[in-house]
């Protein structure tokens, strides 16, 4: 389809459909995004999550990671920690995660 067909289907501007496609998207919309994949049949999909239950999947996958950390330097240290100690270390760390600066829930 070309360019200017497009836009007009779109309702996207031309320069703006040519960015999009070329891959330039750091200044596009996502409006502007899923009318273009709209126009070319293609349309974005994205089931609504909760805000919250989003945080707490994120802050678990996060303390799981730093309880295997804990759990492989025990491990090597010889003082293995068993799976109630574990299963602790991850509750203590997703709350922390969860209570504490933002910045340390988001940064990997």
């Amino acid at each position: 389809m070309p360019f200017p067909a497009l836009a007009e289907r779109s309702g996207v501007s031309e320069p703006t459909v040519k960015r999009v496609l070329a891959g330039r998207t750091a200044k596009a919309s996502f409006g502007n995004v899923a009318a273009i994949a709209e126009a070319l049949g293609m349309p974005l999909m994205a089931d609504p999550i909760d805000v919250e239950d989003f945080r707490e999947q994120v802050a678990r996958q996060k303390a799981e990671r730093v309880a295997r950390l804990v759990q492989g330097t025990s491990a090597l240290e010889a003082q293995a920690v068993d799976s109630d100690q574990y299963r602790k270390l991850v509750e203590r760390s997703m709350r922390e995660l969860l209570t504490g600066s933002r910045r340390l829930l988001w940064t990997s």
